[in-house]
């Protein structure tokens, strides 16, 4: 059996790596009392995954955490030994039991959401330059990979975009293929608009995948 969990990352720990968060959350996992299932070799921890990564400085109500357990447990006896052992920065949001046969999260996902602020002068530019940005088949950026940097066309990789009066929301793809993270849009909407990149604030606000008919749906839901 395993627990899937849905939890969020406040403003005050936006500065804590992906890397501290998973050690956090091996030591979290040991004090609930839960039948945890360990790796086997000289050094065992549990065994657990995350949906997707969060950035560095980013905050988020849709973070994904794949916990396996050795022996079956309720929904609400999991849900209740997680919440107690983490920090309320860190809020236990939604808790599903699945079978070992289901599908790894970080396998299903497709498509984040995010909500961005943006703060500075050049803000408004920046927003106003949306809908140039959706009209357009093409949108060279240069990206960063593992094996160095190479040219993408951006623009299939953002689904939807909706300016608001503080920023925008965003719905983009991230797949291990093909994804763009946000700070990457607010840099080419900022040389779209001839100005230069503002401070922004980034909040993810749902991970979604691919149910078996091809269907997007939240994650916790597939």
């Amino acid at each position: 059996m395993r627990a899937l969990i849905r939890f969020g990352k406040q403003p005050r720990l936006r500065f804590i790596s992906h890397l501290d968060l998973q050690r956090f959350f091996q030591r979290a996992v040991n004090r609930t009392g839960l039948p945890i299932a360990y790796t086997q070799g000289f050094n065992p921890h549990p065994v657990m995954s995350f949906g997707s990564a969060l950035a560095l400085g980013w905050t988020s109500e849709y973070e994904v955490i794949d916990i396996k357990l050795s022996a079956p447990m309720g929904r609400k006896r999991t849900e209740d030994a997680v919440r107690a052992a983490l920090p309320e920065d860190l809020p236990v949001l939604e808790v599903r039991m699945v079978d070992d046969k289901h599908p790894a999260p970080m396998a299903q996902v497709r498509q984040a959401e995010y909500r961005i602020e943006l703060m500075g002068e050049s803000a408004p530019a920046v927003i106003d330059s949306i809908d140039d940005f959706m009209k357009r088949d093409t949108v060279t950026a240069v990206k960063k990979t593992k094996s160095g940097e190479k040219e993408i066309n951006a623009r299939p990789l953002v689904i939807d975009l909706k300016p608001d009066p503080n920023g925008f929301t965003a719905r983009l793809m991230l797949t291990e293929r093909d994804s763009i993270k946000p700070d990457l849009l607010i840099a080419l909407l900022s040389d779209m608009a001839g100005v230069e990149p503002p401070e922004a604030r980034i909040h993810r606000t749902l991970l979604l995948g691919e149910d078996p008919e091809g269907s997007l749906r939240p994650l916790m839901e597939l």
